[in-house]
């Protein structure tokens, strides 16, 4: 039996057949999007290791000389000869230019001439008439002390025959008027003896000392503007500044040489004071210095007493061993400090630490399924490289140290090298 539709009807049932079709073949497509296998990242990671962490303080410095002398003269005159010129190494002592000096040097001939005839005058007065007018004294002493004792003894023996009525009174007068004369010479000599002795023989020597010393005085002046005229280096070391030619006027007080001792340089650093006060004098430090591949060693010379008033920061010195000269002072260094030292510590690279916006710190581990999940930590001192884990792991955990930036918590990890940026994953 045939059976006939109506076109009407066949449409109808061809549409329905169609869309029957459709919703079939879309639930086919959605079944086989939601069996589609998850993303899964490849990261970098390692457990932590367990051993000695030690602090590195870094902070930037500029490098200064072991000592400097800006060397300026002390009188201004024309330079008449240069010794030395820019670079040229130095010793202490060294002759390094001479200023026009020929004025100072005949004021020094005068002036020591005068000191001369001060000294000899001194010599006459000290070791010749001092001693001539004592002796004359002392024998004037002597001489009254005889003729006083004379005429004592004239006169008592006048006396004596006065009182026998052998001579007249006035004979006896006269004796007495002698003695009397004889007592007053020999006062007069006494007194000017002790005089002598105690008073113008000191007083002679002083005015004869203080003539030759202020004669000496004078010499020992000239001779120094003399010898300010030969400047002479102060330290051993290199010159670095020489601003003027021959010829040209020296002013005092602007340099004239400058030497630098740069045998060892001294990086100094500002560091506050919690910082400063965990070194000692003595500790290892290294200084990077631009152009130098490999950081230079060095140990801490310095610790200030007393913190900086401006900045309220302690100044440290690294001395640094430069020998061969290859470093310049005054360059811009980066300086690292090894500080306290942690044993037995959970250290991981600095790379895995994660910072939150907060300043909360945290890292990323990878669970036994392969899922990544985050973990707050509490971190300590740090070398630059690896840092110290106080509290959030215990060593036993596998941490991302690469590709943990972005990641959500539970995502699929696996352990490799992550792709770099533009690479195809």
């Amino acid at each position: 039996m045939t059976l006939y539709r109506h076109p009407q009807h066949a449409t109808r049932w061809i549409l329905c057949a169609a869309t029957a079709a459709s919703l079939v073949v879309l639930s086919g497509c959605k079944k086989s999007s939601d069996d589609a296998p998850e993303a899964v990242v490849t990261v970098a990671a390692e457990r932590p290791e367990v051993g000695d962490i030690s602090e590195h303080i870094i902070a930037d410095a500029t490098l200064a000389p072991l000592a400097q002398a800006a060397i300026s003269p002390k009188i201004t005159a024309p330079v008449r000869t240069f010794y030395v010129q820019r670079g040229s190494k130095v010793k202490a002592g060294q002759l390094l230019a001479v200023l026009e000096n020929r004025d100072l040097v005949a004021q020094a001939l005068d002036n020591k001439g005068q000191y001369t005839a001060a000294q000899a005058t001194f010599d006459i007065q000290t070791k010749a008439q001092v001693p001539e007018d004592y002796a004359k004294a002392n024998l004037d002493l002597e001489q009254a002390k005889a003729q006083l004792r004379l005429q004592g003894e004239i006169a008592a023996s006048r006396r004596k025959l006065l009182e026998q009525g052998a001579i007249a009174g006035r004979d006896y007068d006269s004796a007495v008027a002698a003695l009397t004369q004889a007592q007053s010479a020999y006062d007069i000599a006494r007194n000017h003896l002790h005089s002598l002795s105690t008073v113008s023989n000191q007083a002679t020597r002083k005015l004869a000392q203080g003539q030759l010393s202020s004669a000496q005085g004078k010499l020992n002046a000239a001779e120094a503007q003399v010898s300010y005229t030969h400047i002479q280096s102060p330290i051993a070391g290199v010159v670095t500044d020489r601003p003027l030619f021959p010829g040209e006027t020296a002013t005092t007080g602007t340099p004239l040489i400058t030497v630098m001792d740069t045998s060892s340089l001294l990086a100094k650093v500002h560091l506050s004071q919690s910082v400063a006060q965990r070194l000692t004098m003595g500790d290892d430090a290294s200084v990077s210095i631009p152009g130098v591949d490999q950081a230079v060693p060095g140990k801490i010379s310095l610790i200030s007493p007393a913190l900086d008033p401006g900045s309220t920061t302690v100044e440290v010195w690294i001395k640094v061993n430069n020998a061969a000269g290859a470093y310049k002072a005054g360059t811009s260094a980066h300086v690292s400090v090894v500080g306290r030292t942690a044993p037995h510590a959970v250290k991981i690279p600095l790379a895995a630490v994660l910072t939150a916006e907060d300043g909360t710190k945290s890292v990323m581990i990878v669970n036994a399924d392969g899922t990544a999940h985050k973990v707050s930590v509490q971190l300590g001192i740090n070398d630059g490289e690896d840092v110290q884990v106080m509290q959030g792991l215990n060593g036993s955990q596998t941490v991302i140290t690469q590709g943990a930036y972005g990641l959500s918590d539970g995502t699929k990890v696996t352990v490799g090298k992550p792709a770099a940026a533009g690479e195809d994953k």
